[in-house]
């Protein structure tokens, strides 16, 4: 029988990309969305179920993982991958964008893992694979809850690693750094309209330069992306975070060979390169 995964957020991007070549490689995918009546593409492979599923609805994660039991027979993997970003100056966000985010981000993630676990319990076995960001080790400025909902599933997929180690079922942590999809674009457009203090005009003008700068040569595509989360669930080893994009690599080796201090003062440079944090 050929291995089923469930995929959250596969309506673009990196979710879209992952059913796509989940379904070449000979798996069986359960592709969900909140909005499935638009999908136009992935409802034709037969190997693939195109179904709704709302991650912050407990009703919608049951009855998706329901309809791909039922015409699966079983489930092998989950991607938990639905997510989006905010960004912004934390000071002028609201309550509810903030909430939100989690909403989504991490207690969405939370919510499908909890759903699908007494299956896999049943069965002994598993794996989970969490999408993450390259920021969920590497903070950036502007993008403080994000980095923050990102920081939280990188802790709750280590500690539930160790913790489903018992029930033969496997965690698995993605990291992709700035991927060829519509996130980012969306991360702007779809935060929240704020009016920011004045204060922190010199500061965005200068963090926007250095952002809008950054070359794109190393950017990975969805497609690069969804072939580390394939070696990833299909390697058989215990090994936990796996790095998606060669544009992080080198920060993330520098986050781990430099001291906790100097590794921070490498950022500060970055993002501070006017000795904005050095005022009295």
């Amino acid at each position: 029988m050929n291995k089923t995964i469930l995929i959250t957020g596969a309506s673009s991007g990196i979710g879209k990309a992952s059913a796509q070549f989940f379904s070449a490689k000979g798996w069986n995918v359960i592709a969900t969305m909140r909005s499935p009546e638009k999908e136009t593409e992935l409802i034709n492979s037969p190997n693939i179920l195109v179904t709704p599923l709302e991650v912050t609805q407990q009703q919608s994660i049951q009855e998706a993982i329901g309809k791909g039991i039922e015409r699966f027979g079983k489930i092998d993997a989950l991607l938990n991958n639905a997510g989006y970003g905010t960004s912004g100056i934390f000071e002028a966000m609201s309550d509810k964008t903030i909430r939100d985010q989690f909403d989504v981000n991490v207690f969405g993630v939370m919510n499908v893992t909890r759903a699908i676990l007494p299956h896999f319990r049943e069965q002994q076995s598993g794996v989970i694979a969490n999408i993450t960001s390259g920021v969920g080790k590497i903070p950036f400025p502007l993008v403080s809850v994000y980095v923050a909902s990102k920081y939280a599933i990188e802790g709750f997929s280590e500690s539930l690693a160790y913790e489903l180690d018992s029930q033969n079922i496997k965690v698995k942590i993605i990291e992709p750094g700035y991927t060829e999809t519509n996130f980012q674009q969306r991360a702007f457009s779809d935060s929240e309209p704020t009016v920011n203090p004045a204060h922190y005009t010199d500061f965005l003008n200068e963090t926007n330069a250095l952002f809008n700068s950054l070359g794109s040569e190393n950017i990975a595509s969805a497609q690069q992306v969804a072939e580390t989360i394939f070696n990833a669930i299909t390697d058989g080893t215990q090994q936990l975070r796996y790095i998606a994009g060669p544009d992080i690599v080198s920060m993330i080796e520098a986050r781990d060979n430099k001291t906790e201090q100097d590794y921070v003062e490498f950022l500060r440079g970055m993002f501070a390169p006017n000795g904005f944090g050095n005022r009295k």
